[in-house]
């Protein structure tokens, strides 16, 4: 692979870390030790059956809680802390052919992975608000889906992987920020008789 491909590898993997960590290493793991991959040097990590172990069991206990209301808005905070610095170390692992990790690649993993965490754990928060479960499971199953669907095509065409992951972003993004001016215009309507009265 070229540069130009490893690179938009490795922003696509720290995507895909801010949103399902676990499911994102274990996938990288798995294509690894299976031989459908050649990983980069410093992935190979990636590869070891203890890593492979624990973040397929994580990746079930993730599956779960992320479909329970208001625990997979406590897992999304949690995970903060380790979904940021995974999708640092994807993206500079994955960008680095002889294993050094570079403080460029590792930023901009770093950026990506807390943008789409962001996105993922607003939009869960939002949805949350919603008094029935169907509406989280929905978002939690399409994550898994689109997590899945974009891993497996991240290393056959990048660019098209890159592409998906990029325009997700900006529908989340949009349709974000017009919830929350829609709930805040909501606010203020239901706040004006109270000030008036």
């Amino acid at each position: 692979m070229s540069e130009a491909h490893l690179f938009a590898v490795g922003v696509v993997l720290a995507w895909l870390s801010g949103v399902r960590v676990y499911l994102t290493v274990f996938g990288v793991g798995l294509a690894g030790m299976l031989g459908w991959l050649d990983l980069p040097p410093a992935l190979q990590a990636t590869q070891s059956p203890w890593v492979l172990g624990v973040c397929g069991l994580l990746t079930v206990g993730e599956f779960f809680a992320d479909k329970i209301p208001g625990v997979d808005s406590g897992w999304d905070l949690l995970h903060t802390l380790l979904r940021v610095p995974v999708g640092a170390f994807l993206a500079a692992a994955t960008m680095s052919p002889d294993g050094q990790l570079g403080a460029g690649a590792l930023a901009a993993g770093a950026g990506v992975a807390l943008t789409s965490h962001l996105l993922k754990s607003g939009s869960r928060a939002l949805l949350n608000t919603s008094p029935e479960p169907v509406s989280n499971w929905t978002a939690s199953v399409t994550e898994d889906a689109a997590v899945l669907g974009v891993l497996a095509l991240a290393f056959a065409h990048p660019w098209l992987s890159l592409g998906i992951v990029a325009t997700i972003t900006v529908v989340l993004a949009l349709m974000l920020w017009w919830l929350w001016r829609l709930l805040f215009r909501r606010r203020k309507r239901e706040a004006k008789p109270l000030q008036a009265g």
